[in-house]
């Protein structure tokens, strides 16, 4: 998956919103001012981190090549993924809905009832 597919994926979802507040090279996402991803544009190989529950990141990061420890972020709940290895893009597409749905379960319960009726959640 190429870097512009993951941000119109990003935008799709329901009151995503994009911003630079790292500087111009890193793109990232939010839902209620909440980031669900990071998407680094100056980079050798394309790659963006998502939040992961925690044991499902370690078992991702120890069946895929493309799935390392979250780059400067927190390990336990996050991942980077590189974009180009050997993750389908709908399985980085669930990925991001999965980082999506633990952002928004952490949101205040109106707003959160609310985004959780609109997403499209896809399952890996």
């Amino acid at each position: 998956m190429d870097i512009e597919r993951f941000r119109e994926e990003c935008l799709r979802l329901p009151e995503s919103e994009e911003s630079l507040p790292f500087g111009d090279d890193c793109l990232v996402f939010k839902v209620g001012g909440r980031i669900f991803a990071l998407l680094p544009l100056s980079t050798d190989e394309p790659s963006a981190s998502l939040k992961c529950d925690p044991d499902r990141a370690e078992e991702l990061r120890a069946r895929y090549d493309a799935v390392i420890p979250g780059y400067h972020l927190n390990k336990r709940h996050w991942n980077t993924l590189y974009l180009e290895r050997d993750l389908s893009t709908e399985q980085i597409i669930a990925l991001l809905h999965h980082s999506y749905a633990l952002v928004i379960a952490k949101l205040p319960k109106a707003l959160r009832q609310e985004l959780q009726d609109q997403i499209p959640i896809t399952q890996y």
